[in-house]
């Protein structure tokens, strides 16, 4: 089917449900970063790939809202359909809402569906709406019906994280969990919450070991809802021992709708067909991800061993593509998957952790870009390469950027490299009392770029997961511009990532993950903090301009240099090691 063959079939369900509009989202059940092919059903109404959109189809209309990454390829993969492109954050471009009021009747139904929307977005739009008298229908799934090929639920077989890597057992934090409910019930419906809390992991969704589930934690129960053939009889017998109900997948809203206590619920990710079901409602973040952002001595551990097997795969890549781009033939495509090939040679290695950002000369101005056959370009030795990658080990999750300079650099790439290693060297040098959050430090990795009159849009930082999510509870510790109150305490991960991006010539971007850990206690007002560097990869100090660079920087970064050859050398051979202890020497 074509795309408008798809969108008139849309419209007959439509007609027959008495339906004028109907609203897909780019999102599944678990408000998840990363989607199972079976909820990706925006992409296939639409024809539009990217990762964020909401395609909005009535009787006789048909729009796509997106953010600025996708407006150029979204125009190009809507060319030819009904869709009209809604350029977000634009002025000018109307909400949904907005749209569906000067498009539909007075009294016109609009309709989505509950599983695969939250209870605040629900919420919202249906107050929108009411602005225009439309009515807001969430009970139904047209793409049950359309989407003939429709994938199913993930079936990955799910497997144990043991506790040589969590460090404490789902009993433990199940009762951890238990104590900060006060007597209610907690319904856990995102995916990284259900496998942090009783160490299992899956491989359901991309990128990330996750197995789709919900779980149901009341005072005397802890219940996980999934296909039991998900299961191996190891984990049914491990789940029975800590006391686990299993359930059925699709049993999640039967059971909600059956239980008496008041359930805590976060209406900001939870979908709302199952939030609805609840007698007894509270609307409460979920005390789990405030509990797995804070690392155990285990997880800790677990951290630096991997940062040690993603640094040796970094070093060869690194050596590898300096000796290798002066000869021809490489790619961005080829150059990311040569580096995932050194990951993969690394013990308890099990996938990237995300798509990796592979971006030379003025492709790596693009914050986001992940190159695609369509986009791949010839890597020449000249000029910066953006590399921003990671990997997944049964220990730990990686995140790291680093900005490789392949041959001459003008005067201006140098400033902007060495003005990002100026913040990258601030922010991670810094020391600050109990109760400092994000947000304010987030401004040492800008003040050396903002004297320049350079300033970059996203958030400096976000937490890292321990064989989980690179982005962790990312509505909570951050480096960000924008007010983010969770405190930087002691246990959380945390990445540095400043960059500049001039379009049209280059970008830099130097990015460690970080640990939080104690400084020393102060002369007033408590405990002060600092950050232990996890990521062990060289900066290749070819570009610096030293003179813009304060003492206290230069002896900072030495010491990291050093220090990064003295954890990687003795993982190393003999070649990679001489050249480790070159490329580290002192500026």
């Amino acid at each position: 089917m074509t795309t408008n063959e798809k969108i008139n079939a849309l419209r007959e369900v439509m007609k027959r449900e008495g339906i004028s509009a109907f609203i897909t989202p780019s999102t599944d059940p678990h408000s998840g970063e990363y989607i199972p092919e079976r909820w990706k059903a925006r992409r296939w109404i639409s024809g539009f790939t990217g990762s964020a959109g909401i395609a909005v189809v009535t009787l006789d209309k048909a729009a796509l809202w997106t953010d600025s990454r996708y407006f150029i390829a979204a125009n190009e993969q809507l060319s030819g359909s009904e869709f009209v492109l809604m350029k977000e954050k634009i002025e000018g471009t109307p909400t949904q809402a907005e749209w569906l009021g000067n498009v539909l009747p007075s009294g016109s139904v609009v309709a989505v569906d509950g599983w695969v929307n939250t209870v605040e977005y629900v919420e919202e739009l249906k107050n929108d709406l009411m602005a225009y008298s439309l009515e807001l229908k969430t009970d139904i799934d047209p793409y049950e019906e359309l989407w003939k090929d429709r994938p199913s639920i993930p079936d990955g077989k799910v497997f144990i994280q043991g506790l040589q890597f969590a460090g404490e057992s789902a009993t433990s934090k199940i009762a951890r969990i238990r104590e900060k409910l006060n007597g209610c019930g907690l319904l856990v419906s995102m995916l990284e919450e259900v496998a942090w809390t009783l160490n299992l992991r899956c491989s359901d969704v991309e990128y990330t070991p996750f197995l789709v589930s919900y779980m149901l934690i009341t005072p005397e129960t802890a219940t996980l809802y999934i296909n039991k053939e998900k299961l191996t009889p190891e984990v049914e017998d491990y789940l029975k021992g800590e006391n686990v109900v299993i359930r059925p997948y699709e049993a999640i809203a039967e059971d909600a709708a059956a239980c008496d206590l008041p359930i805590y619920a976060q209406p900001a990710k939870t979908n709302y067909t199952v939030y609805s079901a609840l007698k007894k409602p509270v609307r409460k973040d979920s005390p789990v991800g405030n509990l797995l952002i804070f690392k155990n001595d285990v997880e800790i551990n677990g951290y630096r061993s991997a940062m040690e097997k993603d640094g040796v795969a970094m070093v060869k890549w690194i050596k590898w593509t300096l000796e290798n781009v002066p000869k021809g033939g490489q790619t961005e495509l080829s150059l990311a998957d040569k580096l995932e090939s050194f990951r993969a040679e690394q013990e308890y290695f099990k996938g990237i952790s995300f798509e990796s950002i592979m971006g030379y000369a003025e492709h790596g101005a693009i914050v986001h870009y992940e190159p695609t056959p369509e986009t791949d370009v010839p890597v020449k030795p000249e000029g910066l390469l953006l590399i921003d990658s990671g990997g997944q080990y049964l220990d730990g999750t990686t995140d790291i950027t680093r900005t490789i300079p392949l041959g001459p650099l003008t005067w201006e790439m140098k400033r902007d490299y060495t003005l990002v290693l100026r913040g990258w060297i601030k922010l991670g040098s810094a020391v600050f009392p109990k109760g400092t959050c994000g947000t304010q430090l987030d401004g040492f990795a800008r003040e050396a770029m903002w004297k320049f009159g350079i300033n970059y849009l996203h958030g400096t930082g976000h937490g890292v997961g321990q064989f989980m999510s690179v982005h962790e509870s990312i509505d909570l510790h951050q480096f960000r511009m924008q007010w983010r109150p969770t405190p930087l305490l002691p246990g959380m991960t945390i990445t540095d990532e400043p960059g500049i991006y001039i379009e049209g010539s280059h970008g830099v971007r130097h990015e460690n993950t970080m640990l939080v850990v104690e400084a020393m206690e102060g002369i007033t007002f408590g405990p002060y903090y600092k950050f232990e560097q996890l990521t062990l990869c060289p900066i290749l100090t070819s570009p610096i301009l030293v003179d813009m660079m304060e003492k206290e920087e230069i002896e900072w970064f030495n010491n990291y240099q050093q220090e990064v050859y003295n954890r990687l050398a003795p993982r190393l051979d003999e070649e990679h090691r001489e050249w480790l202890k070159e490329v580290t020497k002192p500026i």
